[in-house]
């Protein structure tokens, strides 16, 4: 189990209050795959993403950062069970989707570069991130659970 401290809680609850999801997770999933390409091959499904420009316009997108980032919501209502919050996600992404853990990751740190660029140094100053990245480092690791 994660320990956080009341400082943490706050910066992580707080920046999440200012975060709207339905603008980071299609900027941050859209990110992953122009500057990671090779991630591309887990959304075969979601047609065109032959460039930046159709990738950054692709509905399919678009609705995945959402879903993602309403899983990153779950995890700040379970800030004390991540791990098991994300015990189904964990077992999908490695048994059914077969998805590089590492993955996560690079999602995850898009994310992070997403909220940055939104808020600037005034809503994300140093130690608002160094709790988002610890928060977001939780997040990575129970979804690699499966995976270990």
């Amino acid at each position: 189990m994660v320990h956080w401290t009341d400082a943490e809680r706050s910066a992580i609850i707080g920046l999440w209050g200012k975060i709207n999801p339905d603008e980071i997770g299609p900027q941050a999933l859209a990110r992953v795959l122009i500057v990671y390409p090779w991630t591309q091959r887990y959304f075969g499904s979601f047609g065109n993403l032959s460039s930046p420009a159709a990738i950054m316009g692709n509905e399919q997108v678009a609705k995945h950062g959402k879903t993602v980032m309403k899983g990153v919501g779950l995890a700040i209502k379970n800030m004390d069970d991540i791990k098991n919050t994300y015990k189904d996600l964990s077992v999908k992404h490695s048994e059914e989707l077969h998805v590089d853990p590492d993955n996560f990751k690079l999602l995850a740190d898009c994310i992070t570069v997403c909220v940055a660029m939104k808020f600037g140094p005034s809503a994300f100053c140093a130690d608002s991130q160094e709790a988002w990245q610890k928060f977001m480092a939780v997040v990575v690791s129970a979804l690699g659970r499966q995976y270990h």
